[in-house]
Parts: C-alpha cells; structure tokens; sequence
C-alpha cells in the first residue's frame, strides 16, 4: 500500500500534518523529500566556495558503482 502525506520533522520524529489510518506500532517507509535538505544560503562567498569544494571533494570520493542502474529520464522524472 502507498500513500503520501506530509510530516514536519520535530526533535527527532516526523508529526503528520494530514490524517493517518495505521494500526499503532505499523511499520512504514519513509522517502524525504525537502529542499531544505541543502544548507540554508550561505551569503558569504567564500563560505560557499567551501561548501562547493566539499560537496565535490565527497561526490568523487563517492562515485556511482559501474554496475548502478541506469535510469531513463521518464524513470528519473516520475511523477506520482
């Protein structure tokens, strides 16, 4: 079963902002998506230029495994 509702994340658990029908103790699977998962902006530009530095330093010490799965862009842009 599949159903999306929206939460806000609150010292350390997520709260429904909408009605939800599961018998307590359910087991769910949360996907999060925010954009607010990226820093707020940074205004200074060195900071940013860090940041930058950081992101790209861990993006190459982390490279996509050859044998990932290659999506299509209809898959990559499914909309629900």
């Amino acid at each position: 079963m599949s159903h999306t509702i929206k939460a806000v994340y609150h010292n350390g658990a997520f709260i429904p902002q909408d009605p939800c029908d599961l018998p307590e103790g359910a087991q769910v699977e949360v996907v999060i998506k925010s954009s607010r998962l990226l820093p707020p902006e940074e205004p200074d530009p060195e900071k940013r230029r860090q940041i930058m530095k950081e992101l790209l330093e861990d993006m190459r010490q982390h490279p996509f495994p050859e044998n990932a799965p290659r999506f299509s862009r209809e898959e990559m842009h499914e909309r629900r």
